[in-house]
Protein backbone atom coordinates (compact mmCIF):
# COMPACT_ATOMS: atom_id res chain seq x y z
CA UNK A 1 0.00 0.00 0.00
CA UNK A 2 1.26 3.33 -1.05
CA UNK A 3 2.17 6.10 1.45
CA UNK A 4 1.70 9.10 -0.87
CA UNK A 5 -0.91 11.06 -0.40
CA UNK A 6 -4.42 10.78 -2.81
CA UNK A 7 -5.45 13.94 -4.16
CA UNK A 8 -8.88 14.89 -4.85
CA UNK A 9 -11.05 14.28 -8.08
CA UNK A 10 -10.34 18.35 -8.86
CA UNK A 11 -6.29 18.30 -8.86
CA UNK A 12 -6.96 15.10 -11.47
CA UNK A 13 -3.89 14.87 -14.14
CA UNK A 14 -5.10 14.60 -17.24
CA UNK A 15 -3.05 12.24 -19.05
CA UNK A 16 -4.29 8.74 -18.92
CA UNK A 17 -1.37 7.20 -17.39
CA UNK A 18 -1.18 9.47 -14.44
CA UNK A 19 -4.84 8.64 -13.96
CA UNK A 20 -4.16 5.15 -13.60
CA UNK A 21 -1.49 5.94 -11.19
CA UNK A 22 -3.42 7.81 -9.39
CA UNK A 23 -6.80 5.66 -9.15
CA UNK A 24 -4.96 3.00 -8.17
CA UNK A 25 -3.44 4.86 -5.56
CA UNK A 26 -6.68 5.34 -4.40
CA UNK A 27 -8.32 1.96 -4.53
CA UNK A 28 -4.95 0.45 -2.95
CA UNK A 29 -5.47 2.71 0.50
CA UNK A 30 -8.80 3.40 0.85
CA UNK A 31 -10.44 0.65 -0.37
CA UNK A 32 -11.59 -2.53 1.67
CA UNK A 33 -10.81 -6.06 1.12
CA UNK A 34 -14.32 -6.44 1.66
CA UNK A 35 -17.66 -7.23 -0.24
CA UNK A 36 -19.06 -4.00 -1.83
CA UNK A 37 -19.86 -2.31 -5.00
CA UNK A 38 -17.40 -0.16 -6.83
CA UNK A 39 -18.96 3.36 -8.79
CA UNK A 40 -17.24 4.93 -11.50
CA UNK A 41 -18.22 8.82 -11.64
CA UNK A 42 -17.19 11.19 -14.63
CA UNK A 43 -16.18 14.51 -14.57
CA UNK A 44 -19.59 15.98 -13.66
CA UNK A 45 -20.01 13.94 -10.46
CA UNK A 46 -22.68 11.43 -12.58
CA UNK A 47 -22.40 7.67 -11.57
CA UNK A 48 -21.36 5.93 -15.36
CA UNK A 49 -20.95 2.28 -14.06
CA UNK A 50 -21.62 0.33 -10.99
CA UNK A 51 -20.48 -2.84 -10.26
CA UNK A 52 -20.20 -5.36 -7.44
CA UNK A 53 -17.05 -6.94 -5.51
CA UNK A 54 -16.39 -10.25 -3.35
CA UNK A 55 -13.22 -8.25 -2.84
CA UNK A 56 -13.54 -3.96 -3.86
CA UNK A 57 -9.97 -4.02 -3.61
CA UNK A 58 -9.00 -6.52 -5.44
CA UNK A 59 -11.52 -5.35 -8.31
CA UNK A 60 -11.88 -2.11 -8.13
CA UNK A 61 -7.62 -1.88 -8.60
CA UNK A 62 -7.66 -4.73 -11.52
CA UNK A 63 -9.35 -2.14 -14.23
CA UNK A 64 -5.92 -0.20 -13.78
CA UNK A 65 -3.96 -2.69 -14.77
CA UNK A 66 -2.08 -2.77 -18.09
CA UNK A 67 -4.07 -5.88 -19.11
CA UNK A 68 -7.74 -3.86 -18.56
CA UNK A 69 -7.04 -1.61 -21.88
CA UNK A 70 -7.16 -4.32 -23.89
CA UNK A 71 -10.85 -4.42 -23.11
CA UNK A 72 -12.19 -2.25 -25.55
CA UNK A 73 -15.47 -1.35 -23.30
CA UNK A 74 -13.37 -1.46 -20.05
CA UNK A 75 -10.79 1.07 -21.81
CA UNK A 76 -13.65 3.69 -23.30
CA UNK A 77 -15.09 3.15 -19.46
CA UNK A 78 -12.02 3.92 -17.65
CA UNK A 79 -11.36 6.56 -20.32
CA UNK A 80 -14.61 8.85 -19.46
CA UNK A 81 -14.10 8.34 -15.55
CA UNK A 82 -13.07 10.82 -13.05
CA UNK A 83 -13.38 9.46 -9.92
CA UNK A 84 -13.92 5.95 -8.20
CA UNK A 85 -15.87 5.22 -4.88
CA UNK A 86 -17.35 2.40 -3.49
CA UNK A 87 -20.10 1.11 -0.91
CA UNK A 88 -18.73 -1.80 1.54
CA UNK A 89 -21.83 -4.39 2.23
CA UNK A 90 -22.36 -7.09 4.48
CA UNK A 91 -21.51 -10.03 2.36
CA UNK A 92 -21.55 -11.29 -1.12
CA UNK A 93 -25.41 -11.64 -1.23
CA UNK A 94 -25.66 -8.01 0.06
CA UNK A 95 -23.48 -6.85 -2.29
CA UNK A 96 -25.37 -7.89 -4.79
CA UNK A 97 -28.82 -6.95 -4.48
CA UNK A 98 -27.51 -3.62 -3.52
CA UNK A 99 -25.74 -3.47 -7.29
CA UNK A 100 -29.56 -4.51 -8.53
CA UNK A 101 -30.74 -1.39 -6.37
CA UNK A 102 -28.80 1.02 -7.50
CA UNK A 103 -28.96 0.53 -11.32
CA UNK A 104 -32.23 0.21 -11.00
CA UNK A 105 -32.63 3.80 -9.62
CA UNK A 106 -29.69 5.34 -10.96
CA UNK A 107 -29.18 3.38 -14.32
CA UNK A 108 -25.37 4.21 -15.16
CA UNK A 109 -24.46 4.82 -19.04
CA UNK A 110 -22.22 1.64 -18.96
CA UNK A 111 -25.25 -0.37 -17.49
CA UNK A 112 -27.41 0.53 -20.04
CA UNK A 113 -27.88 -3.08 -21.15
CA UNK A 114 -29.64 -3.39 -17.83
CA UNK A 115 -32.29 -0.56 -18.09
CA UNK A 116 -35.00 -2.66 -19.15
CA UNK A 117 -34.16 -5.99 -18.28
CA UNK A 118 -35.79 -7.65 -20.96
CA UNK A 119 -33.00 -10.43 -21.06
CA UNK A 120 -31.89 -10.53 -17.89
CA UNK A 121 -32.96 -12.13 -15.05
CA UNK A 122 -35.17 -11.54 -12.14
CA UNK A 123 -36.02 -12.65 -8.64
CA UNK A 124 -39.99 -13.06 -8.89
CA UNK A 125 -42.07 -14.31 -5.97
CA UNK A 126 -45.37 -15.49 -6.84
CA UNK A 127 -47.18 -13.63 -4.68
CA UNK A 128 -51.14 -14.87 -5.75
CA UNK A 129 -50.48 -18.65 -4.55
CA UNK A 130 -51.26 -20.04 -0.98
CA UNK A 131 -47.65 -21.01 -0.41
CA UNK A 132 -45.46 -18.38 -2.45
CA UNK A 133 -42.50 -19.88 -4.30
CA UNK A 134 -39.04 -17.97 -5.60
CA UNK A 135 -37.97 -18.39 -9.15
CA UNK A 136 -35.64 -16.85 -11.52
CA UNK A 137 -36.96 -15.94 -14.71
CA UNK A 138 -36.28 -13.82 -17.73
CA UNK A 139 -39.59 -13.56 -18.36
CA UNK A 140 -41.59 -11.38 -15.28
CA UNK A 141 -44.89 -12.00 -14.96
CA UNK A 142 -46.75 -8.74 -14.98
CA UNK A 143 -49.34 -9.61 -12.03
CA UNK A 144 -49.57 -11.79 -9.05
CA UNK A 145 -46.13 -11.46 -8.41
CA UNK A 146 -43.51 -9.07 -6.65
CA UNK A 147 -40.06 -8.22 -8.61
CA UNK A 148 -36.28 -7.69 -7.53
CA UNK A 149 -34.29 -7.20 -10.36
CA UNK A 150 -33.28 -7.28 -12.92
CA UNK A 151 -29.82 -8.49 -11.83
CA UNK A 152 -26.53 -8.53 -14.21
CA UNK A 153 -25.93 -12.38 -14.21
CA UNK A 154 -28.40 -15.38 -13.76
CA UNK A 155 -25.29 -17.80 -12.04
CA UNK A 156 -24.75 -15.14 -9.27
CA UNK A 157 -28.96 -14.80 -8.62
CA UNK A 158 -29.24 -18.45 -8.42
CA UNK A 159 -26.18 -18.86 -6.12
CA UNK A 160 -27.74 -15.70 -3.91
CA UNK A 161 -30.72 -17.48 -3.99
CA UNK A 162 -29.27 -20.94 -2.31
CA UNK A 163 -27.47 -19.15 0.66
CA UNK A 164 -30.86 -16.91 1.25
CA UNK A 165 -32.78 -20.45 1.37
CA UNK A 166 -30.40 -21.68 4.09
CA UNK A 167 -32.05 -18.83 6.23
CA UNK A 168 -35.87 -19.00 4.92
CA UNK A 169 -36.08 -22.07 4.16
CA UNK A 170 -38.80 -20.85 0.94
CA UNK A 171 -39.32 -23.46 -2.07
CA UNK A 172 -38.61 -22.82 -5.06
CA UNK A 173 -40.39 -25.83 -7.57
CA UNK A 174 -43.60 -25.35 -9.72
CA UNK A 175 -45.96 -27.23 -7.36
CA UNK A 176 -49.56 -25.47 -7.37
CA UNK A 177 -49.91 -26.42 -3.87
CA UNK A 178 -53.54 -25.54 -2.17
CA UNK A 179 -53.21 -25.15 1.67
CA UNK A 180 -56.85 -26.65 1.95
CA UNK A 181 -56.39 -29.30 -0.55
CA UNK A 182 -55.60 -32.36 1.91
CA UNK A 183 -54.18 -34.48 -0.69
CA UNK A 184 -50.96 -32.83 -0.31
CA UNK A 185 -50.26 -34.61 3.24
CA UNK A 186 -49.07 -37.39 1.20
CA UNK A 187 -47.00 -35.87 -1.01
CA UNK A 188 -43.36 -36.97 -0.63
CA UNK A 189 -41.06 -33.70 -0.08
CA UNK A 190 -38.32 -32.97 -1.99
CA UNK A 191 -34.09 -33.38 -0.76
CA UNK A 192 -34.86 -29.74 -0.02
CA UNK A 193 -36.47 -30.63 3.04
CA UNK A 194 -34.29 -33.43 4.40
CA UNK A 195 -30.98 -30.78 4.51
CA UNK A 196 -33.30 -28.06 6.11
CA UNK A 197 -33.70 -25.56 3.16
CA UNK A 198 -37.44 -26.00 2.62
CA UNK A 199 -40.19 -26.17 5.26
CA UNK A 200 -41.75 -28.40 3.00
CA UNK A 201 -45.45 -26.69 2.12
CA UNK A 202 -45.97 -29.29 -0.25
CA UNK A 203 -46.52 -31.68 2.59
CA UNK A 204 -48.52 -29.08 4.52
CA UNK A 205 -46.06 -29.23 7.63
CA UNK A 206 -46.01 -26.04 7.70
CA UNK A 207 -49.80 -23.04 7.89
CA UNK A 208 -50.39 -20.84 5.36
CA UNK A 209 -49.99 -17.68 7.81
CA UNK A 210 -46.80 -19.09 8.59
CA UNK A 211 -44.88 -19.61 5.46
CA UNK A 212 -46.26 -16.29 4.39
CA UNK A 213 -44.56 -14.94 7.07
CA UNK A 214 -41.07 -16.25 6.19
CA UNK A 215 -41.90 -14.62 3.10
CA UNK A 216 -42.09 -11.25 4.23
CA UNK A 217 -39.29 -11.71 6.37
CA UNK A 218 -36.98 -12.35 2.79
CA UNK A 219 -38.97 -9.27 1.08
CA UNK A 220 -37.76 -6.88 3.73
CA UNK A 221 -34.01 -8.48 3.84
CA UNK A 222 -34.11 -8.51 -0.27
CA UNK A 223 -35.37 -4.24 0.22
CA UNK A 224 -32.50 -3.90 2.19
CA UNK A 225 -34.26 -3.86 5.58
CA UNK A 226 -31.95 -5.94 7.17
CA UNK A 227 -31.28 -4.66 10.56
CA UNK A 228 -35.27 -3.61 10.92
CA UNK A 229 -35.59 -7.24 10.46
CA UNK A 230 -33.38 -8.50 12.74
CA UNK A 231 -34.89 -6.44 15.17
CA UNK A 232 -38.65 -7.46 14.46
CA UNK A 233 -37.32 -11.44 14.06
CA UNK A 234 -35.65 -10.98 18.41
CA UNK A 235 -38.96 -9.27 19.39
CA UNK A 236 -41.16 -12.06 17.77
CA UNK A 237 -38.78 -14.69 19.10
CA UNK A 238 -39.03 -13.18 22.76
CA UNK A 239 -42.69 -13.32 22.49
CA UNK A 240 -42.89 -17.00 21.48
CA UNK A 241 -40.64 -18.01 24.63
CA UNK A 242 -42.59 -16.12 26.66
CA UNK A 243 -45.83 -17.72 25.49
CA UNK A 244 -44.18 -21.22 25.70
CA UNK A 245 -44.11 -21.53 22.37
CA UNK A 246 -40.28 -22.92 22.81
CA UNK A 247 -40.32 -24.38 18.83
CA UNK A 248 -41.04 -21.77 17.04
CA UNK A 249 -38.56 -19.55 19.22
CA UNK A 250 -36.01 -22.12 18.51
CA UNK A 251 -36.35 -21.69 14.81
CA UNK A 252 -36.35 -17.97 15.26
CA UNK A 253 -33.01 -18.24 16.90
CA UNK A 254 -31.59 -20.19 14.58
CA UNK A 255 -32.51 -17.94 11.77
CA UNK A 256 -31.67 -14.80 13.63
CA UNK A 257 -28.35 -16.44 13.97
CA UNK A 258 -27.59 -17.56 10.07
CA UNK A 259 -29.03 -13.93 8.91
CA UNK A 260 -25.73 -12.85 11.68
CA UNK A 261 -23.65 -14.74 10.27
CA UNK A 262 -24.29 -13.71 6.61
CA UNK A 263 -20.97 -12.51 6.24
CA UNK A 264 -19.23 -16.28 6.97
CA UNK A 265 -22.09 -18.04 5.01
CA UNK A 266 -22.96 -15.66 2.02
CA UNK A 267 -20.17 -16.61 -0.42
CA UNK A 268 -22.19 -16.76 -3.53
CA UNK A 269 -19.19 -18.62 -5.15
CA UNK A 270 -19.98 -21.57 -3.40
CA UNK A 271 -23.05 -22.24 -4.75
CA UNK A 272 -23.28 -20.04 -8.18
CA UNK A 273 -24.68 -22.16 -10.77
CA UNK A 274 -23.16 -22.37 -14.42
CA UNK A 275 -25.71 -20.58 -17.13
CA UNK A 276 -26.67 -22.65 -19.83
CA UNK A 277 -28.97 -21.10 -22.59
CA UNK A 278 -29.43 -23.87 -25.01
CA UNK A 279 -31.56 -26.16 -22.38
CA UNK A 280 -35.14 -26.10 -21.16
CA UNK A 281 -35.21 -27.68 -17.80
CA UNK A 282 -39.15 -27.84 -17.61
CA UNK A 283 -38.91 -29.32 -20.82
CA UNK A 284 -36.51 -31.70 -20.31
CA UNK A 285 -38.34 -32.69 -17.08
CA UNK A 286 -41.20 -33.17 -19.23
CA UNK A 287 -39.86 -35.40 -21.79
CA UNK A 288 -37.83 -37.98 -19.26
CA UNK A 289 -41.13 -38.02 -18.03
CA UNK A 290 -42.52 -39.33 -21.33
CA UNK A 291 -39.81 -41.23 -22.55
CA UNK A 292 -38.98 -43.03 -19.21
CA UNK A 293 -42.81 -43.29 -18.64
CA UNK A 294 -42.55 -42.82 -15.32
CA UNK A 295 -46.00 -41.84 -13.16
CA UNK A 296 -44.64 -38.36 -11.87
CA UNK A 297 -42.33 -36.01 -12.77
CA UNK A 298 -38.98 -36.13 -11.86
CA UNK A 299 -37.70 -33.46 -9.67
CA UNK A 300 -34.31 -34.66 -8.59
CA UNK A 301 -31.66 -36.24 -10.93
CA UNK A 302 -28.22 -37.29 -9.52
CA UNK A 303 -25.20 -37.88 -11.74
CA UNK A 304 -22.26 -39.87 -11.00
CA UNK A 305 -18.94 -40.30 -12.96
CA UNK A 306 -15.13 -41.38 -12.78
CA UNK A 307 -11.59 -39.74 -12.77
CA UNK A 308 -8.17 -41.23 -12.74
CA UNK A 309 -5.24 -39.67 -11.34
CA UNK A 310 -2.26 -40.24 -13.80
CA UNK A 311 -3.15 -43.69 -14.18
CA UNK A 312 -3.44 -44.70 -9.91
CA UNK A 313 -5.85 -42.92 -7.76
CA UNK A 314 -9.59 -42.88 -9.16
CA UNK A 315 -11.50 -40.50 -7.54
CA UNK A 316 -16.02 -40.09 -8.14
CA UNK A 317 -18.21 -37.17 -8.68
CA UNK A 318 -21.64 -36.44 -7.58
CA UNK A 319 -23.89 -34.03 -8.98
CA UNK A 320 -27.59 -32.97 -7.74
CA UNK A 321 -29.64 -30.93 -10.23
CA UNK A 322 -33.47 -29.54 -8.84
CA UNK A 323 -35.87 -28.72 -11.43
CA UNK A 324 -33.50 -29.33 -13.49
CA UNK A 325 -30.65 -27.11 -12.66
CA UNK A 326 -27.41 -27.52 -11.12
CA UNK A 327 -27.97 -27.50 -6.64
CA UNK A 328 -23.82 -27.08 -5.98
CA UNK A 329 -24.89 -27.49 -1.98
CA UNK A 330 -25.65 -31.14 -3.16
CA UNK A 331 -22.57 -31.65 -4.70
CA UNK A 332 -19.89 -34.83 -3.29
CA UNK A 333 -16.62 -35.92 -4.21
CA UNK A 334 -15.27 -39.48 -3.34
CA UNK A 335 -11.50 -41.17 -3.64
CA UNK A 336 -12.11 -45.03 -4.58
CA UNK A 337 -10.82 -46.94 -1.40
CA UNK A 338 -11.80 -50.21 -2.22
CA UNK A 339 -10.99 -50.61 -5.88
CA UNK A 340 -6.81 -51.46 -6.63
CA UNK A 341 -5.93 -50.25 -9.66
CA UNK A 342 -8.04 -48.82 -12.79
CA UNK A 343 -11.40 -50.10 -12.93
CA UNK A 344 -14.31 -47.88 -13.74
CA UNK A 345 -16.90 -50.75 -13.08
CA UNK A 346 -15.92 -51.61 -9.50
CA UNK A 347 -15.41 -48.06 -8.72
CA UNK A 348 -18.61 -46.93 -10.21
CA UNK A 349 -20.60 -50.34 -7.64
CA UNK A 350 -18.57 -48.62 -4.68
CA UNK A 351 -19.52 -45.04 -5.18
CA UNK A 352 -23.01 -46.03 -5.62
CA UNK A 353 -22.98 -48.39 -2.36
CA UNK A 354 -21.31 -45.33 -0.26
CA UNK A 355 -23.46 -43.02 -1.84
CA UNK A 356 -26.84 -44.93 -0.96
CA UNK A 357 -25.71 -46.28 2.02
CA UNK A 358 -25.70 -42.99 3.95
CA UNK A 359 -29.16 -41.49 2.06
CA UNK A 360 -31.00 -45.18 3.73
CA UNK A 361 -28.95 -44.75 6.97
CA UNK A 362 -29.61 -41.27 6.90
CA UNK A 363 -33.18 -41.83 6.23
CA UNK A 364 -32.51 -39.44 2.97
CA UNK A 365 -34.47 -38.96 0.02
CA UNK A 366 -33.50 -40.42 -2.90
CA UNK A 367 -33.38 -38.98 -6.04
CA UNK A 368 -35.65 -39.74 -8.72
CA UNK A 369 -33.38 -40.44 -11.79
CA UNK A 370 -29.85 -41.66 -11.27
CA UNK A 371 -27.35 -40.82 -14.32
CA UNK A 372 -24.18 -42.75 -14.55
CA UNK A 373 -21.99 -42.22 -17.35
CA UNK A 374 -21.14 -44.46 -19.20
CA UNK A 375 -22.82 -47.85 -21.28
CA UNK A 376 -24.60 -51.11 -20.29
CA UNK A 377 -21.51 -51.90 -18.04
CA UNK A 378 -21.79 -49.09 -15.93
CA UNK A 379 -25.19 -49.71 -15.34
CA UNK A 380 -25.33 -53.19 -14.41
CA UNK A 381 -22.49 -52.22 -11.51
CA UNK A 382 -24.54 -49.81 -10.42
CA UNK A 383 -27.65 -51.57 -10.15
CA UNK A 384 -25.23 -54.62 -8.31
CA UNK A 385 -24.75 -52.37 -5.33
CA UNK A 386 -28.32 -51.93 -4.93
CA UNK A 387 -29.19 -55.62 -5.02
CA UNK A 388 -26.06 -55.86 -2.09
CA UNK A 389 -27.43 -53.30 0.10
CA UNK A 390 -30.92 -54.51 -0.67
CA UNK A 391 -32.74 -51.65 -1.59
CA UNK A 392 -35.04 -50.90 -3.92
CA UNK A 393 -32.92 -48.57 -6.57
CA UNK A 394 -34.65 -44.95 -8.01
CA UNK A 395 -34.54 -44.97 -11.80
CA UNK A 396 -31.26 -45.71 -12.96
CA UNK A 397 -29.96 -44.76 -16.16
CA UNK A 398 -26.74 -44.41 -17.91
CA UNK A 399 -25.74 -42.13 -20.62
CA UNK A 400 -22.58 -43.43 -23.18
CA UNK A 401 -20.80 -41.13 -25.29
CA UNK A 402 -20.78 -40.88 -28.77
CA UNK A 403 -23.30 -42.37 -29.95
CA UNK A 404 -25.32 -40.56 -26.72
CA UNK A 405 -27.31 -43.80 -26.17
CA UNK A 406 -29.99 -44.42 -23.15
CA UNK A 407 -29.40 -47.68 -21.30
CA UNK A 408 -32.31 -48.00 -19.25
CA UNK A 409 -32.71 -50.59 -15.91
CA UNK A 410 -35.21 -53.09 -16.44
CA UNK A 411 -34.68 -52.49 -20.48
CA UNK A 412 -32.64 -54.74 -22.68
CA UNK A 413 -32.48 -52.49 -25.89
CA UNK A 414 -30.55 -48.94 -25.15
CA UNK A 415 -32.76 -45.77 -26.07
CA UNK A 416 -31.57 -43.01 -28.96
CA UNK A 417 -33.13 -40.15 -29.04
CA UNK A 418 -32.87 -36.80 -31.39
CA UNK A 419 -29.92 -34.58 -30.53
CA UNK A 420 -32.07 -32.12 -30.37
CA UNK A 421 -34.33 -33.59 -27.45
CA UNK A 422 -34.82 -31.27 -24.38
CA UNK A 423 -34.45 -34.68 -22.45
CA UNK A 424 -31.41 -36.19 -24.24
CA UNK A 425 -30.05 -32.26 -23.41
CA UNK A 426 -30.87 -32.49 -19.81
CA UNK A 427 -29.20 -35.90 -19.86
CA UNK A 428 -26.04 -34.73 -21.19
CA UNK A 429 -25.93 -31.60 -19.03
CA UNK A 430 -25.80 -33.49 -15.98
CA UNK A 431 -23.16 -36.12 -17.38
CA UNK A 432 -20.53 -33.19 -18.62
CA UNK A 433 -21.60 -31.38 -14.88
CA UNK A 434 -20.64 -34.72 -13.08
CA UNK A 435 -17.44 -34.68 -15.08
CA UNK A 436 -16.70 -31.40 -14.93
CA UNK A 437 -16.93 -31.95 -11.45
CA UNK A 438 -14.83 -34.98 -11.02
CA UNK A 439 -12.11 -33.64 -13.50
CA UNK A 440 -11.74 -30.31 -11.04
CA UNK A 441 -11.50 -32.55 -8.09
CA UNK A 442 -8.62 -34.57 -10.13
CA UNK A 443 -6.62 -31.44 -10.87
CA UNK A 444 -6.88 -30.83 -6.86
CA UNK A 445 -5.28 -33.97 -6.31
CA UNK A 446 -2.75 -33.92 -8.61
CA UNK A 447 -1.56 -30.82 -7.35
CA UNK A 448 -1.13 -31.18 -3.97
CA UNK A 449 0.56 -34.50 -4.63
CA UNK A 450 2.94 -32.07 -6.90
CA UNK A 451 3.51 -29.72 -4.85
CA UNK A 452 3.33 -31.36 -1.44
CA UNK A 453 0.53 -29.02 -0.14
Amino acid sequence: MSDEPITTPDDLPKSQAEYFAWAGRKVRSMFPSAPGVYLFQDKAGRVIYIGKAKDLRARAGSYFLAAAAVDRRTSLLVKEAHDIDFIEAESEVDALLMESRLIKDIQPKYNRDLRDGKSFPYLQITTHEDYPRIEVTREPGTSGVKLFGPFPSAGSLRGAIHVLQKVFKFRTCPLDIEADNDRWRWFRPCLLASINQCTAPCNLRISKEEYRKDIARLRMFLEGNRLSLLKEMREEMATAAAELRFEKAARLRDEIEMLESLRERGEITKHEQPEVFFIDPKRGLAGLQKILKLDFLPRSIEGIDIAHLGGQETVASLVQFLDGLPFKPGYRRFRIREVEGVDDYASIREVVARRFGKLRDDADVFPDILLIDGGIGQLHKALEAFEALHMKPPFVLSLAKKEELIHRMDHSQPLRLSRRSYALRLLQYVRDEAHRFAQHYHHILRRKRTLGE
